[in-house]
């Protein structure tokens, strides 16, 4: 995480020192209260954390997993149903749809943003699925099952197209749940609501991960449900509580997945500095742009729509040689990763569900050329330059091109 000898990947020691004393507090408040579980941390971090997404509840979970899994089951998804989403994921996605009782079904990615194709979407349900003439659902010809609800990924930290994705939800009965959890403020400007909206405000629930190297990440495994939904609130805070209605009085079957009170005092300190800190990786993506634009077509950079306001969770470029980047970059102590090098539907987990190469061209192309440059908000401009010096070397090998993306940033 740290690389006091080059450009990490990703800072997560600065800003922890920088509030060690907030946080500290935080632990010892516990220590004197006792108060571990549930309790006032709990519940401010959660009112805070609905205010800041526009979001009329949110529930603290034990991790994003769980919070997705949560956001589906109280939202009616149920066993035996079909849920579609992207393959172009980290695992919980599907993960969540699966413990759900649900069989996950995937649509392919919109080239630009990585995220899923309306258009792709309304292709698989009009041609890939036949009515239900008793229910009026659309059934999967692949699984047999009806198709319930689609769980749009807002990946890297850039929403999905929602307007027209809830508009083909709408017109075939499917419940909209936002896996938000790398979109902690990212916006989206709908037309049709003619105004900007919060990822977790749209969709009947969405869930939020607070992993550690999230834009909002606890120091440990957290994460949260929002909605507009009283109801479904209600049922996800019995479901993360063995479902308890109250102590020892069960409505349902739960599990244990609370959102303890130290993470949760940890992350209302936090929330306080994400605006900044999104705000800070804005700045950041723009300067990748600007400095990085000479190197032409060989490298393709992200795509961030008028009707999107991206916090750059990871700023994710493509070069057909990704292997020879990354050891080039390596070569000068310039950290990277790879989001995500093996599609879901190729994955050895998910052989049950029939998949094959070629199935979803655009996911397997972009796969294959995908590089996370180093992004967080304590990165340095000149890190940067040093950064898109290197990415010019090894695309161009040549002093001209390097001399003009340093001109860039100046």
């Amino acid at each position: 995480m740290s690389n006091p000898t080059g450009i990490p990947f990703l800072d997560l020691v600065t800003p922890h020192v920088e509030l060690e004393a907030e946080l500290t507090a935080i632990f010892q408040e516990a220590l004197r209260s006792a108060m571990f579980i549930g309790g006032p941390a709990v519940e401010s971090f959660e009112r805070d954390f609905a205010a800041f997404c526009g979001a009329g509840f949110s529930i603290g979970a034990g991790s994003g997993t769980a919070a997705l899994h949560y956001a589906l089951v109280a939202a009616g998804i149920r066993k035996g149903d079909s849920v579609i989403t992207v393959p172009n994921t980290f695992i919980a996605t599907t993960e969540a749809i699966t413990q759900a009782g649900a069989v996950p079904e995937f649509v392919d990615i919109e080239e630009g943003t990585y995220n899923l194709d309306a258009a792709k979407l309304r292709q698989f349900l009009e041609n890939e699925c036949d009515s239900d003439l008793q229910t009026g659902r659309r059934v999967s010809r692949r699984t047999g099952r009806p198709v319930t609800a689609v769980v749009p990924v807002h990946l890297y930290g850039q929403m999905a197209d929602m307007d027209a994705i809830l508009e083909v939800a709408a017109e075939y009965r499917l419940t909209v749940v936002e896996d938000a959890c790398q979109a902690h403020g990212a916006e989206y400007y709908s037309a049709k609501q003619q105004a900007w909206q919060k990822a977790g405000s749209i969709g009947k629930a969405a869930a939020f991960s607070f992993y550690p190297g999230k834009n909002l990440g606890a120091c440990g495994e957290a994460g949260a449900v929002t909605t507009n939904d009283e109801e479904i609130a209600r049922k996800i805070r019995m479901m993360r509580d063995h479902g308890q209605a109250k102590k020892y009085y069960h409505d349902m079957e739960g599990d244990n997945g609370r959102l303890d009170a130290i993470q949760a005092g940890i992350l209302r300190v936090k929330l306080r500095h994400l605006a900044r800190w999104n705000e800070q990786r804005q700045a950041c993506a723009a300067l990748y742009a600007r400095v990085l634009a000479p190197l032409g077509q060989a490298l393709t950079l992200p795509v961030e729509p008028s009707w999107s306001h991206a916090v750059y969770h990871l700023y994710v470029v493509r070069h057909a040689d990704r292997q020879g980047l990354q050891a080039h970059l390596a070569s000068k102590s310039i950290g990277t990763a790879i989001h995500y090098p093996i599609p879901l539907h190729l994955q050895k987990a998910y052989q049950r569900l029939g998949y094959k190469a070629g199935d979803f061209p655009v996911t397997e192309r972009v796969s294959r050329e995908i590089v996370s440059l180093p992004m967080f908000a304590q990165l340095q401009p000149q890190q940067q330059l040093m950064v898109a010096e290197a990415l010019a070397e090894f695309v161009e090998s040549s002093q001209p091109v390097a001399a003009m993306v340093m001109g860039a940033g100046n």
